[in-house]
Parts: C-alpha cells; sequence; structure tokens
C-alpha cells in the first residue's frame, strides 16, 4: 500500500505528528505504540445527548407537546392564499 493512500485514508482520523508514513509502512506493532496510546486516551461509549432540538422537538415531543404549531401553519398558508386570490380578484374584476 502506497504511503500516501494510507495518508489520505487516515488523515481524518489520526493527527498527523502520529500517523507518519514511516510508523505506518514499517510493519512493525511497536511502531504504532504512539497511535495506541493517542486512541486509548479518547472517551469511550456513546456520545452523550446533544441538546441542540429542532422545531419537531421543542413543539411535538415532551412535555411541551402541542398540535397548535401545526395549526397555525395551516391557517397562515389559508390566510395568505385567501390574501394573494383576493388581490388578484381585484386587479382583474374592479369595482
Amino acid at each position: 500500500m502506497q504511503p500516501s493512500l494510507v495518508r489520505r485514508q487516515l488523515g481524518g482520523l489520526v493527527p498527523p505528528k502520529i500517523a507518519t508514513p514511516s510508523i505506518l509502512s514499517s510493519g512493525q506493532g511497536a511502531g504504532l505504540a504512539p497511535l495506541v496510546n493517542f486512541y486509548s486516551k479518547l472517551p469511550k461509549g456513546p456520545a452523550p445527548a446533544s441538546a441542540a432540538g429542532g422545531i419537531k422537538a421543542r413543539y411535538f415531543s415532551g412535555n411541551n407537546a402541542s398540535g397548535k404549531p401545526l395549526v397555525a401553519a395551516i391557517f397562515g398558508i389559508f390566510l395568505l392564499g385567501y390574501t394573494l386570490d383576493y388581490q388578484k380578484h381585484h386587479k382583474n374584476h374592479p369595482h
């Protein structure tokens, strides 16, 4: 395997100072000790749940679950459509 190919594949996973081509292509297990040491210090287990939520989390899940935002969105779309239709009617049919 080419050293540049290994470097490109591991570029996002391993910091550059640890994944040098000489360590990765040497074929010796002792040369990987810095890499193993780096990964042993990383946190283990699942990632913590993020506090950020979208509209669904804010209005439709949890303690604040309600259908009011959905009803308001439907009413807003209806009101916008009615206003556009009303303006078009008066533009084309003057009274």
